[in-house]
């Protein structure tokens, strides 16, 4: 499986894990002139920019969530502040939070977790 399908298949499973935790998913890669947010949700009041990394069982090096640097957290604060003003949102909270994927082929599994309000948007 290349990057680019791993990533793909993350994003779903992120999206089943969301909805299954009650959050209703408002956009799935939602594109911007200068880049893109891999789920845009929803819990109660509160709207969710969340950002998907995924990494192979066997890969060795930073988990996924670690991979998600100043230059991405600031990037994620534009786009979000960018969705929140174009759908006339800014009434409503919002944070970014950063959902990592392991996929463990051999058990065929995948690991999940959620880091809710990861990045700071002030």
């Amino acid at each position: 499986m290349n990057t680019k399908e791993l990533g793909f298949l993350a994003e779903g499973i992120a999206r089943h894990y969301l909805i299954k935790k009650g959050y209703k998913i408002l956009a799935a890669n939602y594109k911007m002139s200068f880049g893109e947010v891999d789920i845009v949700a929803q819990k109660d009041d509160v709207v969710i920019f969340a950002e998907v990394k995924a990494n192979n069982k066997l890969y060795e090096g930073l988990e996924p969530e670690m991979r998600v640097d100043y230059k991405k957290k600031n990037k994620l604060i534009g786009l979000a502040t960018a969705y929140m003003l174009n759908k006339k949102l800014s009434d409503f909270p919002w944070q970014i939070d950063i959902i990592s994927v392991i996929f463990d082929s051999e058990n065929k599994k995948a690991n999940i977790k959620h880091f809710k309000n990861a990045v700071n948007n002030y």
